[in-house]
């Protein structure tokens, strides 16, 4: 069987399924992994490696971690790699072409989207905040403009009720693995094309910041239970409680209220606890004062005797 020289591009957990499904692959030679530097992270703000370079290093595949790509010998470093194929899986920085352009089979891209829909930093997130019923992955041939480049598959799952960006990316991260494995082969024997995508149908998400995650509770509850979710693990749907940030890690609608209520205001209904919105009422499950650990909400309600009829803000 022939063997293809495969550089991986990844600098999230996104991209571990896939890096250790090529890794078994009877055709994949992995040349190296390409990840971000290592960060400062924790209170002690140690560098901290990507959890997928240590994985490299386990399987005694080279690691390289250029601070930019764009620069000569960034170029020259990948050039001497001698990819025939290079495989991107949310890399977090911008691939020059004359990286992506750099093997004979092109480069690849593992997008969690459906794409067009969904282009950009957050298409998880996105997918949720938009009440789709489903999402996806999409391979796609790297292309100048990001995301825009030509499909070669795509496969589709159900979002399920309770799927939060952490849950939904981890589905779509075992989803990409399983696709590229199948797909990749076909490509590099010329035995399947790529199509254009329809432009026209494109639809774009940017990053948000921390500071909206904050809740608008004026918004209805069908509304803010989406952000709830999409917003976890980061930046984390939150409001103010007595002065300290209250932080929603679950919930879900309750339908109408059935009486005038102020948005914001905390409401005891037969299901539970409850916040009062701009349209019915937000049943809250999972909760997080700050300085506290994220808790059950009756756990929370045995610590918070005037909890109820408070308002949030």
């Amino acid at each position: 069987m022939a063997r293809y020289r495969t550089v991986f591009m990844t600098s999230s957990d996104f991209g571990i399924p896939a890096f250790e499904r090529l890794l078994a692959q009877p055709w994949c030679e992995m040349a190296a992994l390409i990840t971000q530097p290592d960060r400062p992270a924790g209170r002690g703000q140690k560098l901290s490696p990507p959890a997928v370079k240590e994985l490299a290093l386990s399987r005694a595949v080279p690691v390289l971690q250029p601070s930019r790509l764009r620069t000569p010998e960034a170029i020259q470093q990948v050039r001497e790699l001698a990819p025939e194929l290079i495989v991107v899986a949310a890399y977090g920085q911008w691939i020059p072409r004359e990286i992506f352009d750099m093997p004979p089979h092109r480069s690849l891209n593992i997008h969690p989207s459906l794409l067009p829909r969904h282009r950009g930093a957050a298409p998880a997130m996105s997918a949720i905040l938009a009440g789709d019923q489903e999402t996806g992955v999409t391979i796609l041939v790297v292309a100048e403009e990001m995301d825009a480049g030509d499909i070669l598959a795509q496969s589709r799952i159900a979002i399920a009720p309770e799927d939060t960006t952490g849950t939904l990316m981890r589905k779509l991260a075992a989803l990409g693995a399983e696709l590229i494995a199948d797909i990749a082969p076909l490509w590099l024997r010329g035995e399947i094309r790529s199509a254009p995508q329809n432009h026209n149908e494109a639809t774009w998400f940017n990053r948000i910041t921390k500071e909206q995650g904050r809740i608008d509770w004026t918004l209805p509850a069908e509304q803010i239970w989406r952000q709830v979710r999409a917003y976890n693990p980061w930046p984390s749907a939150y409001t103010a409680y007595r002065g300290k940030r209250l932080v929603i890690h679950a919930a879900e609608p309750a339908g109408d209220l059935g009486a005038p209520f102020t948005p914001g205001q905390i409401v005891m209904l037969p299901q539970g606890p409850a916040i009062a919105t701009g349209k019915g009422a937000l049943l809250l499950r999972q909760v997080q004062l700050e300085g506290k650990r994220s808790v059950p909400i009756a756990e929370f309600m045995a610590g918070q005797r005037e909890f109820i009829g408070s308002q949030l803000g």
